[in-house]
């Protein structure tokens, strides 16, 4: 049996610069294979349905991967929501440039989107007519492009975001300051305040604004468009950003049931997150101009804001400020009368989502404005839920014990209750479906990848949980590898998800697949520890004051209980790994125990004070670890890896992109120094043009390749070596 395992391993590791389909420990099934590299990079993805407001028809951006990044397609597809008399979806776009933000007309006859077309140095705004056909049509022509496009309630205008340079007081103005910027011959990024960094890339200057473009009205081809924040007090304010904190990003703008005005989502307080939590609020202007007036009149942060289509209603999602690191986005509903100043509150609020104690993940209303439809995320799924809007509680629709729901659309004014969403799961790469509540189903509309999938050996994950040594119920999952046989023993691969407050799910993964990782004959472990969402707030929230000791903990309970309860996992041959906030769990391990022959780290930081010092977040970070880092506080020196680098001993696969800000590559720099120092066998691999994630498909072959090598190596030691123990 050793020798066949060490046969396999070498092979393995010869196959490297072929794709990582190598030989396994065990067949697939004879009418199954196991899947590579390519099945997984080279299938369809589908997009979010945006589904007409006559309900007849769905429409979704479709990316047709490629790992030459310049044959990479992206394109708007649609197809009917009858299920009746099904039909194939059909492509609406093909051009070079992928489209983004999606919206109907009320009448269900076009669609506007931002595309980057021939000509366009940045992102315009288009509109297709379906019912005449033909070419989509050029309405902005912006310096600093147009996005998120929103169709007025009459169809004739469409509130959509841009941004300014400071001091931009037209958009000449921005066109001269764009032309002066881009012949200045020095180069360098100067900041009086924070933030400065977002994920990967730098912060600029510029400044969300909000336009609304009048389709009635053109001259020589151009549409009357109107910019309505520039001058006002608000656009004034020294904080002021759109939600997600740079002038990238939309407002979240929704118009209000008379059509005279929009309300949409804006900061005041950005640059204060250096030093305290930010929040985002709801405002109003009118489309006429003048000032905008807040409406949300407390202090927690508000956004998504949607109105019921009577137009009585406004829902909107609410994270209530306090001293905590994570709060629940929760929804409420808010009578509306008008744009009154500060009438908007949580006292004024129905709470809907409050009771289930769930993380809501997205959310629409029924054309009756009787009811609300939302997923939440539980225990590896994310599900449907339903309340009423004027009474009763919220209710789960129907269980699910396979995959995942995501992006919940609803027709706005259908006859029929016409609900769709995209379904995937650990075996089925997402699609779009149409629910059917009464039989508690859904019917998928699209299969892209069904006839692919369909060819690969791919098990469902099998649920199990334990209770930790603290009392707390932990929810795992488990994968087992390609033609697997219960008689057997594999090695066990724990593999730590990141966030933290996120969860592993029974869903198609992309950047760590989960049947990728089992391909070459492992049992994957997937642990939702303390601090995931999915289990409740209360949860998530057990890892503030305690970020790496007792989460670390569970992952080696969650082994131990593996171990224990499926006689197919070898004890003896354990790895563990993951990314970001799983990389730092993966340092921790590292720091505290010897039972893994080897550890894969990507994005993880070694040190506390280093990352609070550099990333592109820091005030949670440091009210996470008790206060800041000066005061020496006692998670800043007995929860930082760093202080235990004395005892590492496990060998390490460090990964990092060095484009990545959240976890910037100092940190993994230092790690490996000191694996390097301490004569740790370690490898280090650096993606030069990769962000937090490996997204470039020979970039995300190569990262498999280097994980499966480094698995390879250290699960099948010659016989007599203990683990944690190999030189």
């Amino acid at each position: 049996m050793l020798h066949r395992v060490l046969s396999v391993c070498a092979l393995l590791l010869a196959s490297l610069s072929f794709g990582i389909a190598a030989p396994t420990p065990q067949s697939a099934s004879p009418s199954k294979r196991v899947i590579t590299h390519e099945d997984l990079w080279l299938m369809k993805r589908v997009g979010a349905p945006t589904v007409s407001p006559d309900g007849k028809w769905a429409v979704f951006a479709v990316t047709e991967p490629s790992y030459d990044e310049k044959s990479q397609v992206l394109d708007l597809w649609i197809v009917s929501t009858d299920t009746q008399n099904p039909a194939p979806p059909r492509r609406l776009t093909g051009t070079s440039g992928g489209e983004s933000g999606v919206d109907w007309s009320p009448d269900s006859s076009r669609l506007v989107f931002s595309a980057r077309r021939e000509g366009d140095e940045t992102g315009q705004l288009y509109l297709l007519d379906l019912r005449a056909g033909g070419e989509a049509q050029r309405l902005t022509k912006l310096v600093n492009g147009a996005r998120a496009p929103r169709f007025s309630p009459d169809g004739r205008q469409i509130a959509f975001s841009s941004s300014d340079y400071p001091n931009a007081n037209s958009e000449a103005d921005n066109e001269r300051i764009a032309g002066e910027r881009n012949a200045r011959k020095w180069n360098a990024r100067v900041y009086d305040g924070f933030p400065v960094r977002n994920w990967d890339r730098w912060i600029d200057d510029r400044k969300p604004r909000l336009w609304v473009l009048n389709l009635a009205t053109s001259s020589a081809g151009a549409f009357a468009s109107r910019e309505l924040l520039r001058g006002t007090a608000l656009a004034r304010e020294p904080g002021f950003a759109g939600r997600g904190g740079d002038g990238g990003d939309s407002l979240d703008a929704s118009w209000t049931p008379d059509g005279r005005g929009v309300v949409f989502t804006a900061s005041t307080d950005r640059h204060t997150a250096a030093y305290r939590f930010t929040s985002t609020q709801l405002w109003y202007i009118a489309t006429t101009g003048g000032e905008a007036t807040r409406l949300s009149g407390d202090s927690h942060s508000w956004s998504q804001p949607i109105f019921t289509p009577d137009g009585k209603t406004l829902i909107a999602a609410l994270e209530r400020y306090n001293d905590k690191v994570y709060n629940s986005n929760d929804l409420v509903a808010l009578s509306w009368s008008g744009p009154t100043a500060g009438s908007l509150t949580l006292a004024a609020a129905r709470e809907l989502t409050r009771g289930i104690d769930r993380a809501v993940t997205s959310f629409a209303i029924t054309a009756d404005s009787r009811q609300l439809y939302f997923l939440v995320e539980e225990a590896g799924h994310e599900k449907l839920f339903v309340i009423d809007l004027t009474k009763g509680s919220p209710r789960r629709v129907f269980d699910m014990s396979v995959g995942v729901y995501t992006n919940l659309a609803i027709a706005r004014s259908a006859r029929e209750l016409v609900v769709l969403a995209n379904f995937e799961s650990v075996t089925r790469p997402p699609e779009v479906v149409r629910l059917e509540m009464k039989r508690a189903r859904h019917i998928p509309l699209t299969s892209f990848n069904s006839a692919k999938a369909g060819e690969l050996d791919l098990e469902p994950v099998r649920h199990f949980w334990f209770t930790s040594a603290q009392g707390r119920r932990i929810h795992n999952m488990l994968v087992v590898p390609p033609g697997f046989d219960p008689a057997k023993k594999y090695p066990l691969f724990v593999v730590i998800h990141g966030g933290p407050h996120t969860m592993w799910r029974d869903q198609w993964v992309l950047r760590w697949n989960y049947h990728l990782l089992a391909a070459p004959g492992y049992v994957v472990l997937l642990t939702n520890y303390s601090g995931s969402t999915g289990f409740g707030e209360a949860f998530a929230q057990t890892i503030q004051g305690d970020p790496l000791k007792s989460a670390g903990a569970e992952l080696n309970e969650a082994a131990d209980v593996a171990i224990r309860d499926f006689d197919f996992i070898d004890a003896n041959r354990q790895c563990a790994g993951g990314a970001s906030y799983g990389g730092h769990l993966a340092n921790w391990l590292q720091a505290t125990s010897t039972r893994y022959r080897c550890l894969v780290s990507h994005a993880g930081l070694i040190n506390l004070e280093a990352q609070w010092g550099t990333s592109d977040t820091v005030y949670g970070r440091e009210v996470n670890n008790g206060g800041p880092v000066w005061e020496q506080g006692s998670v800043w020196r007995e929860q930082n890896p760093i202080r235990y680098a004395a005892a590492f001993k496990t060998p390490t696969l460090v990964t990092v992109g060095e484009r990545d800000f959240r976890v910037p590559l100092n940190n993994s720099l230092e790690y490996w120094t000191a694996l390097q120092r301490r004569q740790i066998p370690s490898r280090l691999v650096v993606f030069p043009d990769e962000n937090h994630w490996v997204l470039k498909g020979e970039n995300s072959r190569l990262f498999y390749q280097e994980v499966q090598a480094w698995l390879a190596r250290w699960l099948a030691p010659p016989a007599g070596i203990p683990p944690g123990g190999i030189p």
